[in-house]
């Protein structure tokens, strides 16, 4: 069948198409005349058609092999051109790129990240490289890391928010012993009667609010009252009933026996991506959102755009 038909195959086709002499096109590939005879024989085969009319004193083209040649020349030439461009640009990053993340956003999905563009681009070694959650952005813009793999939101002077590549469930964690405890969902609304953490001002207020939304869809504002600077106190106050907390229902810091996670069904799922800052991007820092952005499945939803002046 033609799907089984063999790029070695198409390019043999091509030279002696071109050259119409056995002994030349082996010569020039640097093959036996019998290995050229072979692949026209199964390039045929496979196409079910003659390409070539030959006898012992010429070889020629049949008009279906007329054909191959008009289509197939301008299609390898691209395909070629395609080839030596990402191997230029493969070789092309290399040197060291750190990739920061915060203890809740490390996970499969930056893992699979990670491996997937070593396999692209040997040639770049990759740091991961764990920062405060609270301090993530300080630690960006000082240049600490490359690039932070964090949640997505738009609006933060300076940085850029790459490719979503993930986006998991909204949950509330609740202590074991909290009326909530019980449900099997919760809505935003349900935030407004609480107090959740009041976090550090080193939260760009775009991160805060995708966290920890200001006030429900009706108005009512949630009540950011008690400081923390970081996230074992979120999870001292939860667990102590003190507090809750809006967050992700993967992060596995939040799987304990004191606090239970609820569903909230009315939150939107949390964007997970890369951001950086706009004026420190390099070709190692877009390979690694090219990669990202292949990861997004066909037809999703939720997947963001790059190029977005953002904080994630």
């Amino acid at each position: 069948m033609w799907q089984d038909v063999e790029l070695r195959e198409l390019r043999i086709f091509l030279m002696l198409a071109d050259e119409l002499h056995f002994g030349r096109t082996a010569e020039r590939l640097g093959i036996s005349q019998p290995g050229v005879s072979e692949a026209v024989r199964a390039l045929e085969s496979r196409l079910g058609v003659k390409v070539f009319d030959r006898t012992s004193r010429r070889v020629g083209l049949t008009p279906a092999g007329e054909a191959l040649k008009r289509h197939l020349a301008p299609a390898l030439a691209a395909l070629d051109q395609a080839l030596a461009e990402t191997s230029q640009l493969s070789r092309a990053v290399r040197g060291l790129l750190r990739v920061g993340f915060v203890l809740t956003t490390e996970g499969p999905a930056l893992s699979r990240l990670i491996t997937m563009f070593q396999v692209r681009y040997p040639a770049c070694e990759v740091r991961p490289q764990e920062v405060g959650t609270f301090d993530a952005y300080r630690a960006l813009r000082r240049g600490d890391i490359d690039v932070l793999c964090n949640w997505l939101a738009a609006g933060e002077p300076g940085l850029t928010a790459g490719t979503a590549f993930a986006h998991y469930p909204r949950a509330l964690a609740v202590a074991a012993t909290h009326r909530l405890a019980g449900q099997s969902t919760v809505s935003v609304e349900d935030l407004a009667d609480e107090e959740v953490a009041l976090l550090p001002p080193t939260i760009p207020p775009a991160v805060y609010d995708l966290i920890v939304p200001p006030h429900t869809p009706s108005g009512r504002p949630i009540r950011r009252t008690q400081p923390v600077q970081t996230i074992h106190e979120i999870l001292s106050l939860v667990a102590r009933g003190r507090i809750v907390h809006p967050t992700s229902s993967t992060v596995p810091i939040f799987d304990r026996d004191d606090i239970v996670l609820i569903p909230i069904d009315d939150l939107p799922p949390l964007p997970l991506g890369l951001v950086w800052c706009t004026s420190r991007e390099n070709p190692r820092i877009r390979a690694l959102n090219d990669v990202a952005r292949s990861m997004i499945p066909p037809g999703a939803t939720h997947a963001s755009r790059a190029g977005h002046s953002a904080s994630g």
